[in-house]
């Protein structure tokens, strides 16, 4: 089995998020978990930026629309957070999109909507 790519570092992520669930459970919009997580970022010594702006390149060249992640941690890790009943393959699709544009090769796709926190990983393979 291959080395999990970028483990501490996603364990670290993946451990601020469950710190949030278990202090806000589920019920909340995604703005409130996002703002709690940032504070849990802070507080774990955790790099992020918040709502960064992701560049999508055609024929090499930049567009003008701009994909807006909820966060990049570590300066390689795609955070997106969702607040819903179940995650779809339209959030699934959403996170590959956001990697394929930055070339990053992580991606979590966290989902506070449910009882228990619940999490993806995705790979970049593009």
């Amino acid at each position: 089995m291959d080395d999990l790519v970028y483990k501490e570092e996603s364990y670290k992520i993946i451990g601020a998020c469950i710190n949030v669930h278990k202090e806000l459970g589920c019920g909340f919009l995604e703005p409130v978990y996002q703002e709690a997580l940032s504070q849990q970022f802070e507080d774990e010594h955790i790099p992020y930026q918040k709502e960064k702006c992701l560049v999508i390149y055609f024929h090499g060249k930049p567009l003008n629309k701009q994909y807006t992640t909820d966060f990049v941690c570590f300066d390689k890790i795609i955070v997106e957070l969702k607040a819903v009943k179940t995650l779809t393959d339209d959030h699934r699709a959403q996170i590959i999109n956001y990697l394929k544009a930055t070339k990053f090769k992580l991606g979590l796709l966290v989902n506070f909507g449910e009882k228990s926190m619940k999490y993806e990983r995705f790979i970049n393979n593009y």
